[in-house]
């Protein structure tokens, strides 16, 4: 077995999901990627250096198609190149660290480590240009298409940069619209549902600008769309949709910008919410799952308003278990939901984020 087979074992994948948390940190463009999807690729590559590094230095094609999948859907997601290799070189310092870590632990000698350190280097430079190699690929087939003309006026347009707006109707409202979505082939799909503007991934996600909004069946990825506006306000618009992406990751749908306004301002200030959630909640106890079913009875009941028969019916369950649950919370809390007289809408609000935020724990 070689020396480093033991060294750089990796049943329980550990040292490939810290090289995703690596790539994460040190590129944010591919920390704006689902993680799943950064997952998805980077154990892959991962995988195959360690099975190279262990076995002399030498790549199989089939490790080496693993890079090129990895470059040419990054370049398809709108990663920058440089980005790529930012996160593929925090991969790669980690798995160097992990060998002198464990090596010296090991005691293995200075010159098997730095043997070690020579095969890595060899390896990652050949995975390294079959990955480049396969994103110029792939940049340059979208540079043939009007698909990726239409996705370079897209980003301008977004991120505010001018140029020609063709095939945009400078006269006309879009609704900026985003999508939790990263996976070319979904976007594609979603895609031909958003007519009458322009579609695309930019900086890793589904965008688009479209006049109208559409009808999506259920089941339907999220997404997030802003009111109809000027194309020059559209800049303004974009960061205000991805952030409303990030407040309410885990649903489905189309969901209109407007109406996520707490939730994108609440997300902004997290430790302010643990602040409130530790003052107002602190006699529950996170690990107890009655104490959970109280927390969440509480925020469907001020989510209907403090109406019994709706709390009741949106957590299927009869109204007097809604009274229960809702005076047993007082109990335990030794607050009360209902509103001092003057201060109603913001006891509720300071209460939905306390809320929240105790059950996102």
């Amino acid at each position: 077995m070689d020396r480093f087979s033991e060294l750089l074992r990796d049943d329980d994948g550990a040292i490939a999901d810290a090289a995703v948390r690596a790539a994460r940190v040190h590129s944010p463009p591919v920390a704006a990627l689902p993680e799943d999807e950064v997952r998805r690729h980077v154990r892959a590559v991962v995988r195959a250096a360690i099975g190279a590094i262990t076995a002399g230095g030498e790549l199989a094609e089939a490790d080496l198609r693993a890079a090129g999948r990895l470059g040419a859907d990054r370049a398809r997601q709108g990663v920058p190149v440089a980005a790529l290799l930012d996160g593929f070189q925090a991969a790669r310092a980690l798995i160097v660290r992990t060998l002198v870590e464990r090596g010296r632990a090991a005691g293995l000698p200075a010159d098997d480590l730095l043997e070690g350190m020579i095969r890595i280097d060899a390896v990652a430079t050949a995975l390294e240009h079959r990955m480049v190699h396969a994103y110029r690929i792939a940049e340059m087939e979208m540079a043939r298409t009007t698909r990726d003309a239409h996705a370079q006026v897209l980003r301008r347009v977004l991120h505010g940069e001018g140029g020609d707006l063709a095939p945009l109707d400078a006269a006309r409202p879009y609704h900026c619209l985003t999508g939790d979505v990263a996976d070319p082939r979904t976007a594609a799909s979603l895609e031909r549902r958003l007519t009458g503007g322009l579609c695309g991934l930019v900086d890793g996600r589904l965008a688009a600008l479209v006049p109208r909004l559409p009808d999506l069946p259920a089941g339907t990825p999220l997404l997030v769309a802003s009111p109809a506006v000027p194309l020059a306000d559209i800049p303004s618009m974009y960061p205000l949709c991805r952030a409303a992406l990030r407040a309410v990751e885990g649903e489905q749908g189309l969901h209109r910008l407007p109406d996520l306004a707490l939730a994108v301002v609440t997300s902004g200030a997290p430790d302010l919410g643990r602040l409130l959630a530790d003052g107002l909640l602190d006699r529950l106890d996170p690990a107890d799952d009655f104490h959970r079913q109280l927390a969440e009875t509480a925020l469907a009941y001020l989510d209907n308003d403090k109406r019994i028969e709706p709390t009741a019916g949106a957590l299927h369950v009869h109204p007097n278990t809604v009274k229960y649950r809702v005076r047993r919370f007082g109990d335990i809390t030794g607050r009360c939901l209902a509103p001092p007289t003057g201060a109603a809408v913001a006891h509720s609000a300071h209460w939905w984020w306390a809320l929240r935020t105790w059950l996102a724990r």
